[in-house]
């Protein structure tokens, strides 16, 4: 419980979901320091703002603050201006910090006295909590990671770990959904963690629409690897992505390892080494994670029994549909069902 996740609240301890029940767009801020940076900053609100319901009404609305509403520097060279200052982090339902690149929460472990009392705050009274790449350096300096689960950028793993010993730091995956406190890696792995979240709190299918307007994957499991090795092929077709949009169009069928090196004319050896770079999972469990977002997505969006699901999504029985879900999101079928479709 507690570790890296790419499923809605598969291994967290409490199920990150929305802070108050009240109409309207979920409200969400981006609670911005200086030397802020440029990329994690702007990922919120574009990745969030994506997000429709079936009738196109937007589900999450995205505000930007400040200590004391004042401008701060960003590392890309120019300065955000906001809207809002920290009293606005007492109506969100959802704070997110974006990753810094210097000040004192990552030289010296401390904060703003007034951001650490804005952020606790907002935690104590239900908000959920959120950083991307270094904003985990924020977070810990409040408290708020101490005993838990949370990840940041491999580069600074060290340094964090000097400064904040009692944080169960995992420098290796994605993102760390811990329930009410989610943290996530550099860069992109900031993409990864919002769209968990949309599907933690509207399903697959809201989620797999934003990912698309957004034009990057649906979803990377969290526990998957932050540095993988992306060797370029020789040529076009010597990579493995033929063979795993072939998979992807089978996962109802057996598909053995033998089988799936042979479509990329491939050793197994070689084709397990090259899936392995560019995916950053073995075959099985990339394959396995394939067949469990598709058997959500049938969960989800069909009337399906469990066993057509289970047939459908490769799996076979119900009972290993069963097995898989309770493994990854901690629940049966039926009531996966009836979260995402009540």
């Amino acid at each position: 419980m507690g570790t890296a996740t790419g499923t809605p609240d598969s291994t967290s301890t409490d199920a990150a979901s929305p802070a108050v029940d009240r109409p309207g767009p979920h409200r969400i801020v981006v609670l911005a320091l200086d030397s802020v940076v440029g990329l994690d900053l702007g990922v919120p609100a574009q990745v969030f703002g994506t997000a429709r319901d079936s009738g196109g009404t937007p589900l999450y609305a995205v505000t930007t603050a400040t200590a004391g509403r004042r401008p701060v520097r960003s590392t890309a060279g120019f300065q955000v201006l906001p809207d809002h200052g920290l009293s606005v982090l007492d109506e969100a339902d959802t704070v997110i910090v974006p990753g810094v690149h210097d000040g004192p929460a990552l030289h010296e472990g401390t904060v703003d006295p007034a951001v650490a009392r804005a952020l606790r705050r907002a935690h104590h009274r239900g908000a959920r909590i959120m950083s991307i790449c270094t904003g985990s350096f924020v977070l810990a300096a409040t408290g708020l990671l101490d005993g838990r689960p949370a990840t940041t950028h491999w580069a600074y793993a060290g340094r964090f770990r000097a400064l904040h010993p009692r944080v169960r730091l995992d420098p290796d995956v994605l993102f760390v959904d811990d329930g009410a406190v989610l943290t996530s890696a550099g860069v992109a792995a900031g993409i990864d963690l919002c769209l968990h979240v949309i599907r933690t709190d509207h399903g697959s299918g809201v989620a797999n629409r934003a990912a698309r307007r957004c034009v990057v994957p649906p979803w990377r499991e969290g526990g998957q690897a932050q540095y993988i090795q992306r060797p370029l092929p020789e040529n076009g077709d010597a990579g493995t992505a033929r063979t795993r949009d072939w998979i992807s169009h089978r996962l109802h069928e057996p598909l053995t390892l033998p089988a799936m090196a042979a479509h990329a004319s491939m050793s197994v050896r070689t084709f397990t080494r090259r899936f392995r770079a560019e995916t950053g999972l073995s075959p099985a469990r990339w394959l396995l994670q394939q067949r469990t977002e598709h058997a959500r997505l049938l969960l989800e969006s069909t009337d399906l029994g469990v066993d057509q699901v289970a047939r459908r999504a490769g799996f076979g029985t119900a009972a290993a549909l069963r097995q898989q879900l309770h493994r990854h999101i901690g629940v049966a079928p039926s009531t996966y069902r009836r979260t995402f479709r009540g």
